[in-house]
């Protein structure tokens, strides 16, 4: 049975403290990505043995895999077992490859789910291991949480806090209980070694790119002086799209759907000029992994450097630090990466000013290597606009000059490929 935490006179739904084993059965009835347990996202090498979530965020990714109306948290696999498959995994490196945990389909904080958070951090803390971890909650984290995260010795763990100034119940039932930034603040007052990062996401028109929201989020970044801010626009989908609209909330972007984030140019614009005239001393960053990693003073591990257009709000410090350690791969380093994952090496790939261009290599390889070599991988097909910085297009115009940009990009990997088949 579901329980009830009461916070505020507000009834949140968090789920049984006590997890079960999800039957075999039902196991193989669900989405094929659902049922993966460890999958290569672009902020790290995901472990997700935990799937199933009560909070009814309404824009929640798994309205995309028709997992949304599972909001019992239940286990695939042990989570001895789920470590196991994470350190012997393709794409892991030893205090090298990032890692996130629970972010795909239940959150990492909830009442049955936290106490495999902590054992998965423990085990791989036991381990010796170095690796970033990231934390991605809406949740609550309590100061006994705090002192177990500062207990850990070698993993790198990054707290990110997903608020957004929403407080539309029906896209946020959790904003109602101000349970988020009560976590914000406990998280900020007592972290030393753990870094604490407040995630702002999703930003949407019409739901909370108003003046005073925008406002309150960044004093709330100010007050608490979380390690950085990092934002973020909305995933428009059908699913979710139809859900929200089912429950009377009016949703951006029409039927224009994507498979990437929308952020418009002139919102992005709006989200740093607020920023910049709010005068917080917090530091604001496009990019996940750059935010965590200005966090602990690192390289960014994606190799943004490549694309200098999102590094103009970054601190200066942290450019100098990316820059340094940016370094493009030779093509023999490069076919020594795809071989090292057991990748084809005859692959057609281009190396050039910022990023390497392939096609059809997959999402999932493309981010293995970039965690490799710290370097942007591209798919021709999917292109990158500089200034929507990886985002879906909808939202900027591609000039003409930018039109055959891309169209001279797919021309001279085509090129390259035609020579490497002589």
């Amino acid at each position: 049975m579901t329980e009830t935490m009461l916070t505020d006179g507000a009834s949140i739904p968090v789920g049984p403290r006590s997890l079960a084993v999800m039957p075999a059965e039902q196991q193989a009835g669900l989405d094929p990505y659902m049922a993966q347990i460890i999958t290569n996202r672009k902020s790290g090498l995901s472990l997700n043995h935990i799937i199933g979530c009560p909070l009814d965020c309404g824009y929640c990714v798994r309205h995309f895999w028709g997992d949304f109306d599972n909001k019992t948290p239940q286990l695939l696999v042990t989570t001895a077992e789920a470590v196991e498959m994470l350190v012997g995994h393709e794409a892991f490196a030893p205090h090298t490859t990032p890692i996130q945990l629970f972010n795909k389909a239940t959150d990492p904080m909830l009442p049955g789910v936290k106490p495999h958070t902590f054992a998965a951090l423990e085990e791989l803390d036991r381990r010796g291991l170095h690796n970033l971890v990231l934390i991605i909650t809406r949740f609550h984290v309590t100061r006994a949480d705090m002192e177990r995260f500062e207990a850990l010795a070698n993993v790198r763990v990054t707290l990110l806090f997903t608020y957004s100034g929403i407080t539309d119940p029906r896209v946020e039932p959790i904003a109602k209980s101000q349970a988020t930034v009560r976590s914000i603040e406990t998280a900020a007052a007592h972290r030393r070694r753990t870094k604490v990062i407040l995630y702002w996401r999703p930003i949407t028109p019409g739901w909370n790119d108003d003046p005073d929201t925008m406002r309150s989020v960044l004093d709330l970044a100010d007050r608490t002086r979380v390690d950085a801010l990092v934002f973020t626009g909305y995933y428009h989908k059908q699913e979710n799209a139809a859900y929200l609209r089912g429950l009377g909330v009016q949703v951006p972007y029409a039927t224009d759907y994507q498979r990437r984030k929308v952020l418009p140019e002139k919102l992005d614009a709006k989200v740093v000029r607020t920023w910049r005239e709010h005068g917080t001393g917090v530091p604001l960053f496009r990019k996940t992994s750059c935010g965590v990693t200005y966090a602990h003073q690192v390289p960014d591990y994606n190799g943004h450097w490549g694309v200098p257009e999102l590094c103009d709000i970054c601190p200066a410090a942290q450019r100098r630090i990316c820059a340094d350690d940016h370094r493009p791969p030779t093509q023999d380093e490069f076919r020594a990466a795809l071989d090292s994952f057991g990748y084809d090496t005859d692959a057609p790939f281009l190396v050039e000013d910022g990023h390497v261009l392939t096609h059809a290599l997959g999402e999932q390889r493309r981010y293995a290597l970039q965690h490799k070599l710290r370097f942007q991988v591209w798919e021709v097909d999917h292109p990158h606009l500089h200034r929507a910085h990886g985002r879906t297009l909808a939202g900027y115009t591609l000039s003409t000059e930018e039109q055959r940009q891309l169209d001279q990009a797919r021309q001279r990997l085509a090129a390259a490929a035609r020579h490497e088949d002589d």
